[in-house]
């Protein structure tokens, strides 16, 4: 919670100084490498929006970037924080979402759904069904002890997936 904060006011005191023109400000594609801590100087942004401002700065980013060259999946191979498809429950809940079901004597069958979040304004996944790549999820809201981020009240996490069959990084930051 603490280190939240600071980061807050950081980004505060960042972009109050970039407003008054004495910092820069950091490209998108900055600022991803920053969170992923990859090189992406062979990327190109092809998309990427940024709603945050909301109370306590809630909203969500979301960016596609194409690269080239295979220095950042080289990058993201050596690293274990990024994990192999398939996506895990969590991962796959957020990006598009999972159907269950569970059987009781008492209720019968009920089915539920859960996610996706990583949605559009329609509510349709903003990326598309990946079959072969990479992909990391960063809990920034964990607890001691807390372990499914699905359950929680409030969602902030950043997710990044890798196609290896398009050589396409998506990025999603989502504070709620």
């Amino acid at each position: 919670m603490k280190k939240q904060r600071i980061l807050s006011m950081m980004a505060a005191l960042a972009l109050l100084l970039s407003a008054c023109g004495g910092g820069s400000a950091r490209s998108v594609q900055d600022e991803i490498a920053g969170a992923l801590e990859l090189d992406l100087s062979g990327c190109e942004v092809v998309s990427s929006w940024d709603d945050h401002g909301g109370f306590h700065g809630d909203g969500t980013a979301f960016a596609e970037l194409k690269c080239s060259g295979g220095g950042v999946l080289d990058q993201i191979q050596e690293d274990s924080d990024w994990k192999a498809f398939p996506l895990d429950r969590t991962a796959r809940a957020l990006v598009y979402g999972v159907t269950e079901q569970t059987e009781t004597e008492e209720t019968g069958i009920t089915v539920y759904q859960t996610g996706p979040y990583v949605t559009d304004d329609d509510n349709d996944p903003l990326i598309p069904e990946i079959r072969a790549g990479f992909y990391r999820l960063i809990d920034r809201h964990a607890q001691a002890g807390e372990t499914d981020l699905l359950s929680r009240a409030s969602l902030n996490f950043t997710l990044a997936l890798y196609d290896t069959d398009t050589d396409t990084l998506y990025f999603c930051e989502m504070d709620t």
